[in-house]
């Protein structure tokens, strides 16, 4: 039986892996959450903090907390230059905004901007 093909439908032979062509529409991802640590000097260490000590939201919230405390105690707010104070006021508007959102998640310990804890 001779091989008849239409124009533009030649013999194609084409291979579809499943498991392929749907890790590839992900993006590699395989499990549910995967971490990219980016480019640290020492990836082993960071994987360790993150998984032993605390995630990057619970660092930076409590870098956030203690910048408060700081900012409430020793704040020399005549010595500062426009810019600076304008960073601490972006810092601090920043930081209500983080802590409303807890508060509407229904956080047991939420420090305020003001430094008192809800």
């Amino acid at each position: 039986m001779p091989d008849v093909n239409l124009p533009l439908s030649g013999a194609v032979t084409q291979t579809i892996n499943p498991w392929t062509a749907y890790f590839t529409a992900m993006g590699s991802q395989i499990g549910l959450i995967n971490v990219n640590v980016g480019s640290s000097s020492d990836p082993d260490i960071e994987r360790d903090v993150l998984a032993r000590v605390a995630s990057y939201g619970k660092q930076l919230g409590r870098i956030g907390d203690a910048m408060l405390v700081l900012l409430k105690h020793f704040h020399p707010a005549g010595e500062l230059s426009h810019h600076d104070r304008r960073a601490i006021e972006d810092l601090k508007l920043m930081l209500a905004e983080i802590a409303n959102v807890k508060h509407d998640h229904g956080a047991s310990f939420v420090v305020s901007p003001s430094g008192s804890s809800r």
